[in-house]
């Protein structure tokens, strides 16, 4: 049995990476939410309506880059040293949460919104080469480790970010994202080099054309397909539960805005939990064997989380989180959504770990470009379907027992993946 690996923290192979990923995600989250924040609490003040818009485009201009320039991503990540790319993207980073910080100074949504489209592009740049690097600095039992713990410290990031920018000020939020990405940028020139897989790529400068070609090459492999589908799947349903937390709470429960956050500690937490509890459970070895049972187990709980809530009836008071968990079924609810978070990280990283193994070297970064796309055109697909079972009076639990039954689904079809190890 091999022991989570954080052992590879230590090394110049895998720490600074793991720093700069950290500390980029915590950044991505903290202006995002900052953003909000300033939008319900700013512009919302005086007009509700424009910071709901507000809310809507902020996501959308989030996700545009993953399909306009995904493919443009993957073949600079072939192309190019990583290495070098990743100081690159976060000498940009640097300049983008300048961008921001003037944006919160002078109270300039447009600033903001460009800032936060310019973190949606940066994210997409390094997408493919944080995953793509790992095969060229780690060896191939410790692969799954090193996954596991980048997913581990990324849901961590993303905690802290949300959670940061609910305490802070918003211009405040700007000067802190400043400072980590500035320590984000001195600590990718420890990453060691990463040579060109394909020196030589010629990059297609037709974004549509490069879109499709990378898409179709991967799935032409059945079993990277099969793993773009499955992390596709998982941060979808993922967007999904993280969305509907919030009403879950209020609506259904009957629940103080704490209440949401102790969901998200739990559900972050908990991913991070099944992220590294992966490797012990695999052995180290690169496969496919527990993940259907890993997806089995997220439909259950899912289906048992809306068992849990259906029939529940708010209170005249809104419960803080003493209350709640003073209340019956609390702690059934808080388990099921442990459940969830850990059914999805032991689910999640032998996805990734397969996806960097079984693409050919040449062509992996625009593989994981390719899995970019789809999930975010999933996630885009699943929160219109979403909208719309709502729209059609489908409750909040329902619409989780929905999820979980077709998270079943899901588990039948990851039997077809090539078990390897």
């Amino acid at each position: 049995m091999s022991a989570p690996d954080l052992s590879l923290l230590g090394t110049r192979r895998l720490g600074p990476l793991f720093a700069v990923q950290f500390l980029g995600a915590f950044n991505d989250n903290l202006l995002k939410f900052a953003l909000l924040f300033l939008a319900n609490f700013g512009v919302g003040a005086v007009a509700p309506g424009e910071a709901a818009e507000l809310a809507t485009i902020a996501t959308g201009l989030f996700i545009l880059p993953y399909f306009l320039f995904s493919s443009l991503a993957g073949e600079l990540a072939d192309s190019c040293d990583k290495a070098i790319l990743v100081r690159v993207v976060k000498a940009a980073e640097v300049a983008i949460m300048l961008v921001a910080l003037i944006g919160f100074r002078i109270g300039s949504m447009s600033l903001l919104l460009l800032a936060l489209f310019l973190m949606g592009v940066h994210s997409t740049v390094f997408g493919p080469i944080k995953y793509a690097i790992l095969p060229q600095h780690l060896e191939g039992r410790e692969i799954v480790g090193g996954t596991g713990v980048i997913e581990a410290g990324t849901f961590l990031a993303i905690l802290g970010g949300q959670l940061l920018a609910s305490v802070i000020a918003p211009w405040q939020s700007g000067v802190v994202a400043c400072a980590l990405a500035i320590a984000g940028f001195a600590t990718s020139f420890a990453i060691p080099s990463a040579p060109a897989a394909a020196a030589g790529l010629r990059i297609d400068r037709n974004l549509a054309r490069g879109t499709w070609r990378i898409v179709a090459r991967a799935y032409r492999d059945r079993g990277v397909w099969l793993a773009i589908l499955g992390i596709s799947w998982f941060f979808s349903v993922g967007a999904v539960l993280l969305s509907e937390f919030a009403p879950l709470v209020s609506d259904v429960i009957g629940g103080r805005q704490s209440v949401a956050t102790l969901f998200l500690l739990v559900f972050s937490i908990s991913v991070a939990l099944g992220s590294l509890l992966v490797n012990t459970l695999l052995g180290g070895k690169v496969t496919a064997r527990g993940v259907p049972a890993s997806a089995g187990a997220l439909g259950v709980a899912m289906m048992d989380l809306w068992w849990s809530t259906h029939g529940a009836r708010p209170p005249a008071t809104p419960l803080g989180v003493a209350a709640f968990v003073a209340a019956p079924g609390s702690w059934r609810i808080l388990l099921d959504i442990a459940g969830i978070a850990v059914a999805g990280g032991t689910f999640v990283v032998p996805l990734y770990s397969i996806l960097q193994t079984s693409s050919a070297a040449a062509e992996r970064s625009r593989t994981i470009a390719a899995n970019n796309i789809v999930n975010a055109g999933m996630t885009v697909a699943m929160v219109a379907l979403v909208v719309a079972l709502l729209r059609a009076g489908i409750g909040i639990p329902a619409l989780i027992g929905l999820l979980g039954l077709a998270t079943l689904g899901v588990a039948l079809l990851a039997r077809r993946l090539p078990a390897g190890g």
